[in-house]
């Protein structure tokens, strides 16, 4: 079965099943340290692998979006994945939705599970940051096993992660109602109200399923406080107990300290990879409040949500869009409307994973994307959908804000000014050229290289990996001798 045993497993038993998974690996590694730029090969089971790539020499990477989410960012996390011992999710929750492809060009929407369960050599994590919809993870973990992915050993689940009900979800929907006209633009999933339960103290950790009897007093009392909140609503917390009884036995044997797991991972040598959630400009803090998600998808977030060390981060890649796109509401500078726009969202499939919703667009914000290099220390920059801009004659790149006639150096924490700023463009010549076929530095068009190197030389970090394509293997990676730094 995907979830392992069905009978509960104590805690000093799962941290060996760990830490026995953790040794397995390290000696794979280790048999495999002379062949580091091979492919890997495939498992007898399961996906494909492609190959990885040249190795990154960072012993803990962390992988986030830089715009509004919807950046590609699973697929780097894929490829990168075969290089580490531990993929880890730190915050957010099934609103998460990143697509990747395996070596057979197979399709795999995920949500909750890490992107490196493709590959077999991978643990996984989901860690205390992030809020949990169990029969949704179910769901995907039972989705998964179907198409050959292995889970059993090597998917596990922090004991301080707080449970998202279907509560929170009917609060999410009633929240958005009594916002009418002025929505924030949620995917309703209940990601706000399962984190609200957390800020309010009277949230549901994963490892209070241990004991039933307190588990179902507390999910009591989070029912009868939705119901003193939104008049007439009506839910039925007898059969949640009852589901989440059935739930906790399939549950617990994935559930382990993973603060404890990470760390001791860390501290024997193991590598660790990071996928963040979401994105910079939809962060609690530092994005467009109130049109932002309800976590810290940045560098500071992944420390809070996993319990590493931010001083352990030797590679904080950020993943962008060659242009941008946005799911809901909220200011959007460099948004593009029409035609362009229309055919540009047909071309990149702008259609969200989680809810299908077509995705708003626009040309690639470098003062945001100055902004979000700032907040996380980005040390690379993993460019995506550079293809998407094959067919066209110009592309703009929104290069400054004016507000009131003056340029300005950040983006405006208040909406009123962001709303109001004008974008200073530049025209960059298109490149007119399929380079969906291309893997290597030397194979792109020159126009192609000179609007990267125009973003570099905007921002002062270096585009290493560049999307060309769907596929798994689409990327080209700029040699390290190629980056000339920031304009002074």
């Amino acid at each position: 079965m995907p979830h392992a045993a069905s009978s509960a497993v104590s805690p000093s038993e799962q941290r060996l099943r760990a830490q026995s998974f953790g040794v397995a690996l390290r000696s794979r590694r280790q048999s495999c340290s002379r062949q580091v730029s091979s492919p890997v090969v495939a498992q007898a089971a399961g996906p494909k692998q492609a190959p990885s790539g040249n190795r990154l020499d960072a012993r803990v990477a962390v992988v986030i979006g830089t715009q509004w989410g919807d950046e590609g960012k699973g697929k780097l996390v894929d490829v990168l994945a075969q290089q580490y011992d531990i993929v880890a999710r730190a915050q957010g929750g099934a609103n998460a939705g990143h697509t990747i492809y395996d070596a057979d060009g197979n399709k795999y929407a995920l949500h909750l599970v890490p992107s490196g369960i493709l590959n077999q050599g991978a643990q996984c994590l989901i860690g205390n940051g992030v809020v949990v919809h169990l029969p949704g993870l179910f769901e995907e973990i039972d989705g998964l096993a179907k198409r050959g992915v292995q889970i059993e050993g090597r998917l596990f689940l922090s004991d301080r992660a707080h449970l998202l009900f279907d509560l929170h979800k009917e609060i999410d929907g009633l929240r958005e109602e009594e916002l009418a006209g002025k929505q924030i633009g949620t995917t309703k999933r209940g990601i706000g109200p399962a984190y609200a339960s957390k800020a309010t103290r009277n949230g549901i950790r994963v490892g209070d399923l241990r004991n039933m009897d307190d588990f179902a007093d507390k999910l009591r009392k989070l029912a009868w406080d939705g119901s003193k909140r939104f008049e007439g609503w009506q839910y039925d917390v007898e059969a949640d107990i009852a589901k989440y009884a059935e739930l906790r036995e399939k549950v617990l044997p994935l559930v382990v300290d993973t603060v404890d797991l990470i760390n001791t991972g860390y501290e024997e040598g193991r590598r660790v990879l990071v996928e963040g959630g979401q994105a910079t400009m939809l962060d609690i803090d530092f994005g467009t409040y109130p049109f932002v998600t309800s976590s810290n998808p940045t560098s500071g977030g992944v420390a809070n949500g996993l319990g590493l060390a931010p001083g352990k981060f030797e590679a904080i890649i950020g993943v962008a869009k060659a242009y941008t796109t946005r799911v809901g509401a909220g200011p959007y500078p460099t948004e593009i409307h029409g035609e362009e726009a229309e055919e540009l969202r047909k071309v990149g499939q702008e259609y969200g994973t989680t809810t299908g919703r077509p995705r708003r667009v626009g040309w690639l914000d470098i003062p945001a994307l100055r902004y979000a290099a700032r907040i996380n220390g980005l040390t690379h920059i993993n460019l995506t959908k550079l293809d998407c801009l094959d067919a066209l004659d110009t592309i703009q790149l929104g290069v400054a804000y004016k507000l009131h006639g003056k340029t300005i150096q950040s983006v405006p924490s208040d909406l009123p000014s962001l709303e109001q700023v004008e974008v200073v463009y530049e025209s960059i010549p298109g490149w007119k050229t399929d380079i969906t076929k291309m893997r290597s530095w030397d194979e792109l068009p020159q126009p192609a290289k000179q609007y990267i190197a125009r973003i570099e030389e905007l921002i002062g970090v270096p585009c290493k990996w560049i999307g060309v394509g769907p596929g798994r293997d689409a990327i080209v990676e700029e040699p390290d001798h190629v980056f000339k730094g920031a304009a002074r």
